[in-house]
């Protein structure tokens, strides 16, 4: 079986108020990309990961007007996808939502939110993740209370042979300080930030804790906006997101080798799987944002992780046709895990 996790940049902007795919010259929310050459090469990626199940992040918006599972059930239907059925969570203000598209021959996906729900005044205990949590982030003796600006998807997953695990799609979140006036500014905005996306990350470790207690099989996929390395304030905080959510080496952690890879070498370039242009330097920056980590049992199963970038993977480098669509598509690369589940 193969998943795989996917940022689309702008998937939204691809769609009309009737969930209607736009494949014209109109410009799409990527820089020098029209709708169609996006669309197009979306349907290329996407064709060629052949994946049972695609986490995607970045979904088309989901609101009064607009149908997030409607757009992706046109988009697989456009392209003719095995992954023909899309599951949403909860919805999102940011019209950037976490949803699954999956093939329902392989898989029985539905959307299964834990813990309870809360008030404004929140909850400490790994609360529902449409919900509010409090927690003390810089041990003043005050809580703060710490929301989900992309609340993410929570499945129980069967698979055809009856075989059940857990998936949690995830998009944190760390705004970045564009309207600062100073450096000053620009500091207090991003260490407030920075905190507020650790919050969330041990938000989510509770949950992935209370699953890994309960035995149960975990995969967690998607963009978390950090990485080991990523930037200055992880010296400050201690650790990343990304080293929350993986946690302490032993019987209960995920795992996953880019994530173990960029910890453990300092020596050499880290894994990437998201390029970003930056225009004042007039060059691009690479990253490694995007996950698929896995529980122990999981782990035991021998599964085999790919990062789909056009130019280290030779596989996508060696397919002109491939690596184009991948620079066109997205500023995110997929991420796949093959696996016999």
């Amino acid at each position: 079986m193969r998943l795989a996790t996917y940022n689309v940049e702008w998937f939204t902007n691809l769609f009309d108020d009737h969930d209607t795919l736009l494949v014209d010259d109109h410009w799409s929310g990527r820089q020098d990309v029209t709708r169609a050459q996006q669309a197009e090469a979306l349907g290329i990626v996407f064709t060629a990961l052949d994946a049972d199940a695609v986490m995607v992040i970045e979904a088309p918006d989901d609101n009064g007007k607009r149908s997030t599972v409607k757009a992706l059930e046109g988009f697989a239907k456009a392209f003719d996808l095995r992954t023909r059925k899309a599951v949403l969570g909860f919805a999102n203000e940011t019209q950037q939502e976490i949803a699954l598209l999956y093939d329902p021959a392989v898989l029985t996906v539905r959307h299964d939110p834990q813990g309870a729900g809360t008030g404004k005044k929140g909850a400490v205990d790994a609360p529902r993740f449409d919900g509010v949590f409090r927690i003390d982030l810089d041990i003043d003796a005050t809580e703060d209370l710490v929301r989900f600006s992309k609340p993410p998807l929570e499945l129980d997953v069967t698979t055809a042979e009856g075989n059940k695990l857990r998936i949690i799609g995830a998009h944190l979140k760390s705004k970045a300080p564009h309207r600062a006036r100073s450096r000053d500014e620009a500091m207090r905005i991003g260490i407030a930030s920075r905190r507020k996306q650790l919050a969330q990350a041990i938000w989510l470790k509770q949950r992935i804790s209370d699953h890994l207690k309960a035995g149960e099989p975990l995969i967690l996929m998607g963009d978390l906006n950090d990485g080991p390395g990523l930037d200055e304030f992880e010296n400050l905080f201690g650790r990343s997101s990304v080293e929350i959510l993986m946690g302490e080496d032993g019987e209960r952690c995920l795992y996953d080798p880019h994530a173990r890879r960029a910890l453990h070498s300092k020596l050499e370039v880290p894994p990437s799987s998201a390029r970003f242009y930056i225009a004042p330097e007039n060059r691009y920056l690479q990253a490694l944002l995007d996950y698929i980590m896995v529980s122990p049992d999981l782990l035991r199963l021998q599964p085999r992780w790919r990062i789909w970038h056009p130019f280290d993977d030779p596989g996508c480098w060696s397919v002109d046709e491939l690596r184009r669509a991948l620079l066109n598509a997205s500023d995110h690369f997929p991420v796949t895990l093959d696996i016999d589940l």
